[in-house]
């Protein structure tokens, strides 16, 4: 498509029909997203072409190579259209049958569908499927047979839609008052209403004005602004333009890490692609509004995200918070009004223009409305990118839509809102997930990270990590952050080495509500959560660690011992040849021992023994302790 303008969608839709590819009977949607590139999506995607090719398919059979479908632990996975027939973990020599049996004929392959113990005979229907079940994918359900690199396909699936009827019908204060009737929620982490945001914004009389797109995505396990950013990056940009018209800004950014090279690919296509049909720049479809936008790579802080730092690093700074106020509504970039809203806030736009604020609001809590993306990983049977109402329960997204616990394991704990969020007990599961039942039981909801912990975590362990990246993230401006991270950190290893004493789990909650009173930012003022939750619910643990000398997790190295049942040993001696350290010898009955005073802990010898043997386990506290009173060889 040519650079032009164009006066309505009608006239850019007439002008982009030469690009498409006409209809086919049937679609194969192939998740390629950075999941589903990883599975091989792509080779997949070369041995269908290839297929298609040689059995005269073309113009019957359409392969499209769209994003994230959500199920990662299962891609590539395909989506049949019309009848939504799906298809896991599909391999390149699959290819030819599913396009003869199904792509042609319509017929179902019952032994490459989805099955489990529950159904071994393949469920066909991407609705039937467990993991889809109970949940409610406004935003996901449009990545299904969308084709992020193509604006044709974004508008023939109604995209553009809710800013040309922003443009032709609403003022922006109306726009506003919209987007504050649907109780919109920031998704990034504060929960901040995004209407009044847009409002304050609005009212400042400072010109320019800007708007900012955070996808500085940095939660460890958390990854869905990135499956939006590369599945469909046009619903980001509308809504950024349709907030540039509310709040009368002429110029958006949009800050995505570096560490997104398929999303920043993506993105870079498609405003160069909106520049060319005329959806960016001057005199947007004939209306007088004229928008640019901007592409900021950013080089991985995770403190990045933090609203303030953000506005430094954009202005080429380093990426330091500051004290607020003035907030960024009020002085943002270059000192300007700024709205910053991150990548879900800003696809739900689209969405509450065309469906209306009262269609949004139905959906949720009284407070908390509309629908919210996890990234649900850990110890649960089914994982990936899920989008659920909010007030949904734990159990409901844990038990439900993840399967519950995987290898016969419990699920005992959740870790939720990423390295500023709390552990929460299995027996809170019932807690609803909202923006005020979370802070209540010491969580947050975060951007969206959800791990799933069971019997085989150590949350003391568990709470070091994340004070660890939280120390390493700091931007050590401020003192209660910089040395509090550390001194956390400290205390906290000194227990996971057995070292510890009572008296610190006092100084660790002392610690941390100072952090989170004093602290210059919400990197700071959030980093003690992981820990503070797991002393309220998990004190036990703690006081394990230090009484006992035991991690009933088996995690902690310090804390455990390898020791071989010569009952189950079978004398093969591959434990013997592998250890690195040299701690494995033959004893006096001619089976190999273990050396604990030249032992690592690093668990090397368990992992190569034959499973049909296990002769190899871990023991913690009393046990460990009784061992080492053997002499060494003896044991």
């Amino acid at each position: 498509m040519k650079a032009r303008k164009f006066n309505s969608l009608k006239d850019l839709k007439t002008a982009g029909k030469g690009n498409q590819n006409g209809s086919s009977s049937r679609v194969i949607s192939l998740s390629a997203a950075s999941c589903g590139q990883a599975s091989g999506a792509l080779e997949v995607a070369s041995a269908f072409e290839l297929a298609i090719k040689e059995l005269g398919l073309e113009g019957k059979v359409q392969l499209k190579l769209t994003g994230c479908h959500g199920f990662c632990q299962l891609e590539p996975d395909i989506i049949i259209f019309p009848e939504k027939y799906f298809y896991p973990q599909v391999k390149a020599e699959d290819a030819k049958r599913i396009l003869l049996e199904t792509g042609v004929n319509g017929r179902f392959i019952p032994e490459l569908g989805f099955q489990d113990e529950i159904t071994p005979n393949g469920i066909s229907r991407l609705e039937e499927v467990p993991f889809y079940q109970d949940q409610l994918r406004w935003l996901i359900d449009q990545q299904l047979d969308l084709d992020p690199l193509s604006l044709e396909d974004y508008l023939e699936h109604g995209g553009f839609e809710a800013l040309e009827s922003v443009l032709s019908k609403l003022s922006p204060q109306e726009v506003i008052g919209e987007i504050m009737a649907s109780g919109l929620r920031g998704r990034g982490g504060a929960g901040f209403s995004t209407g009044l945001k847009w409002k304050l914004a609005r009212e400042v009389a400072a010109q320019p004005k800007y708007i900012v797109c955070n996808g500085d995505e940095g939660d460890p396990g958390a990854y869905m602004d990135r499956g939006i950013l590369e599945s469909n990056p046009y619903s980001v940009l509308e809504g950024m333009l349709i907030g540039g018209y509310a709040v009368g800004a002429t110029k958006g950014f949009i800050y995505v890490r570096q560490e997104y090279p398929l999303a920043i690919e993506r993105l870079d296509k498609a405003i160069s692609l909106l520049y060319q049909a005329g959806l960016l720049g001057e005199k947007i479809l004939g209306n007088d509004f004229s928008f640019e936008l901007e592409l900021v790579r950013g080089a991985g802080a995770f403190v990045s995200g933090e609203e303030t730092a953000l506005v430094a690093s954009i202005e080429g700074r380093r990426a330091n918070p500051r004290q607020r106020p003035p907030f960024p509504v009020v002085s943002g970039l270059w000192g300007k009004p700024t709205v910053i809203n991150n990548v879900e806030t800003w696809a739900n736009i689209p969405l509450i223009i065309k469906n209306g604020a009262a269609w949004f609001s139905k959906t949720g809590t009284d407070k908390s409305k509309g629908t919210k993306i996890f990234s649900l990983v850990g110890q649960v049977k089914y994982s990936g990118l899920i989008e659920v109402p909010l007030g949904i329960s734990l159990n409901e997204i844990i038990n439900k839509i993840g399967g519950g616990a995987r290898s016969g394991k419990k699920i005992k704990a959740v870790q939720i809102g990423g390295p500023s969020g709390g552990c929460l007990p299995a027996e809170l599961f019932n807690l609803r997930v909202d923006y005020e039942s979370l802070p209540a039981a010491g969580a947050i909801m975060g951007s969206g990270g959800l791990i799933a912990l069971d019997e085989d975590t150590c949350l003391v362990n568990l709470a070091l990590y994340f004070l660890k990246f939280a120390r390493d993230e700091s931007c050590g401006q401020c003192a209660p952050c910089r040395i509090g991270t550390q001194q956390m950190v400290t205390i906290l290893e000194k227990i996971t080495k057995g070292q510890g004493e009572l008296a610190d789990l006092d100084l660790l909650e002392k610690i941390g509500l100072t952090m989170q009173q004093a602290s210059l930012c919400g990197l700071g003022r959030t980093a003690p959560n992981p820990v503070l939750t797991a002393l309220r619910y998990f004190r036990h643990e703690f006081v394990e660690h230090i009484v006992e000398k035991k991690c009933e997790a088996l995690v902690c190295p310090d804390l455990i011992s390898y020791v071989i049942d010569e009952d189950k040993c079978s004398g093969c001696l591959l434990c013997l040849n592998s250890c690195p350290y040299g701690a494995i010898e033959v004893g006096s009955s001619g089976l190999p021992q273990i050396n604990l005073s030249s032992c690592e802990a690093c668990g090397l010898c368990s992992s190569i023994c034959p499973e049909e043997f296990q002769a190899i386990k871990k023991i913690s506290g009393k046990d460990r302790q009784q061992t080492q009173l053997i002499p060494d060889g003896m044991n």
